[in-house]
Order: C-alpha cells, then structure tokens, then sequence
C-alpha cells in the first residue's frame, strides 16, 4: 500500500513547491521593480548657512550657540548632511533660535532632532504636541507646537519637518510619508525646521514665532523655498 500512495503523494508535493517557488519569485520581481529609483534632494549642492540670511526681517544673527541640541553621542552616530543652529535678536523682544537639520538620504537623522525627543534628553519636561499651521503665501505649513521647561524657563517651540514632497505631522507620519514614497519610486531627503523662543509670555512668543517663520521663508530665493515648504 505505501508505494501506491507514495505515487500520488510525491507529484502533490512537487506542485506545492513549485507553487511556492513560483511565488517567492514573483514577490521578489515586484520588489526589485518597485526598489526606489528617483532620489529628491531639494537642497542639492546650497549650504544652509548660505541659504538662510543673517537678517531675517527684524531679527539680526548674533550667535551660533545656546541651542538644545541631540547630545554629541547620538549625533557622533547620525549620518546627515548639514546642520544650522543661530540666534537672531531684534534687541528688543526675546531672542528667535533657528534649528535646522537635513538628510540628504533619509536615514533616520531626523528622528534624534524632533523635540520630543531631543528636549527629553536634555532633561526638559514637555507639553503634549498641537497643531500650529502658519500660513505663508498660498500655503499653509502643518507645523507642531509645545513648551518645554526646565527650572522655571519655558521655550516655546515651533516645528514641522519636510520628507521629499511632504510635510508629515508626527514621527509615525514621517515614516509613513518615507514608506509611501519609497513605494513611488522616490528616494526623498528630509529637513527639520525648529524655531523657539523662551518668554514668560506664550502668545506674545508664538507671534513672534510666526512673524520670524514668514520673514525667514520670504527672504529665501524663491526657487528654493521649497526648501521648507516643500
């Protein structure tokens, strides 16, 4: 009996992995053709120092210190293209501190600069995210906001980041927005724009915020404020 069986048995398993094998090849065929080709890098060869004037509307540059930053060893392990940190002042009001950082590969660099993460490692306490649009010319940016305070000072912040042709709200959003652009083909870079004051007054600072964001964007060539707008 068991030969007769073996003589239906063998021929189905065959099949099966012929099947399987079948499968697994065709799966990877749609992986190599779907493998991202077209890479995104709107900031190409420019330098952010240069990008980025030192008058900014009211604000002039003065220092290029003072900001939170990732601590030294999480950037020592980062691999990223360019990054900008400056004060500017207008004398009066509190000064405007400028963060930018941008991956021309979009390896996760990012992730270490968001503030939720960057100002938990510095010992901050932080406020739940919220929705701050700003509107600038015919667009509105979908940008963050939250307070971070540590010994009686508060900073106010306001964030967003760029992946390729995208503006994603929150970090899972900013690997769905990778993701999706992988799928398309695209290969997007990334760029994080920070921009805080620290003041007793948080409206009064969140205006000022604004007001900054638009002078900032305004005074960039137009053809590269896609920079930051996307």
């Amino acid at each position: 009996m068991k030969p007769a069986l073996d003589k239906f048995v063998q021929p189905e398993m065959n099949r099966r992995k012929f099947m399987v094998g079948l499968l697994l090849c065709s799966a990877a065929g749609v992986a190599a053709a779907r493998q991202p080709r077209e890479r995104i890098d709107y900031l190409g060869k420019a330098k952010l120092d240069k990008l980025v004037p030192e008058q900014i509307g009211r604000w002039k540059f003065v220092t290029s210190s003072g900001l939170v930053v990732p601590p030294q060893d999480q950037l020592a392990q980062a691999i990223y293209a360019q990054q900008l940190t400056r004060v500017y002042s207008d004398g009066e009001g509190p000064p405007i501190m400028l963060l930018l950082a941008q991956n021309g590969s979009q390896t996760g660099f990012l992730q270490i600069h968001r503030p939720e993460t960057c100002y938990t490692a510095g010992g901050y306490q932080i406020s739940p995210l919220k929705r701050h649009p700003i509107n600038v010319g015919s667009k509105v940016i979908p940008a963050n906001s939250m307070e971070a305070d540590l010994e009686g000072r508060t900073e106010h912040i306001v964030y967003w980041t760029r992946v390729g042709s995208r503006i994603p709200p929150s970090w899972r959003d900013q690997k769905l927005a990778v993701a999706i652009q992988n799928l398309e083909g695209i290969i997007p870079d990334a760029i994080l724009i920070r921009i805080s004051a620290v003041s007793d007054d948080g409206p009064t600072a969140y205006a000022a915020i604004d007001e900054f964001t638009k002078a900032m964007i305004a005074a960039v060539p137009s053809q590269m404020q896609r920079v930051f707008t996307a």
